[in-house]
């Protein structure tokens, strides 16, 4: 419901009454904004306080790198896995590190397959696509025909169009304003 005005708070409920429960939900966290992989995982704290098998597979990051959201995550019950070897600039061939993807791609599809886990998040996953590195198609029909219980959040710039019409929901981060293009590096406890 919108207020009399924008200075005014609302006094009727938004809330629809033709609202149904589904078994599950696909999510996209995309655009160029900051927040894509933090939503994701806050998705994954909610989800574990609900006692669901959460499970996150990062396509690109690195197995060296130890972030807080892992480390807080696995506490908690999280299986995590880094599947990448870190930034493509960095890659010494880029070859291994698009089989990489490959080899994640396939352990997703099993999680998929199989209702593993209640929560699949696919970190990164739009860059393996929108390179050519996993097939957008086997993603989306993996997606689609999944166990009926397994909830998806998929994150990355750029998500393909098959990928945002599959989701039931999807948010686009804007890059309004970054510490990074004022010239400040990432800083522990806040980006990683």
């Amino acid at each position: 419901m919108v207020p009399a005005s924008e200075d005014e708070p609302p006094t009727e409920s938004p809330i629809r009454s033709d609202l149904r429960r589904v078994p599950s939900l696909v999510l996209v966290n995309t655009g160029n904004g900051k927040g894509k992989s933090t939503a994701a995982f806050g998705i994954a704290l909610r989800a574990l306080g609900r006692g669901w098998r959460v499970r996150v597979i990062q396509f690109l990051k690195s197995g060296e790198w130890r972030t807080g959201e892992e480390e807080m995550l696995t506490r908690l019950g999280a299986e995590w896995w880094s599947a990448g070897d870190g930034f493509t600039w960095d890659s010494a061939d880029m070859e291994s590190s698009k089989q990489l993807a490959v080899i994640a791609w396939n352990s997703a599809g099993e999680t998929l397959r199989t209702g593993s886990h209640e929560l699949l998040v696919l970190d990164e996953i739009t860059y393996a696509m929108t390179w050519g590195w996993v097939s957008t198609h086997e993603v989306v029909e993996a997606i689609r025909n999944r166990a009926p219980t397994v909830n998806v959040v998929l994150t990355g710039r750029d998500a393909p169009a098959e990928v945002v019409d599959l989701a039931d929901t999807v948010t686009t981060m804007v890059d309004t304003k970054h510490a990074y293009n004022a010239g400040i590096a990432a800083k522990r406890g806040v980006d990683f």
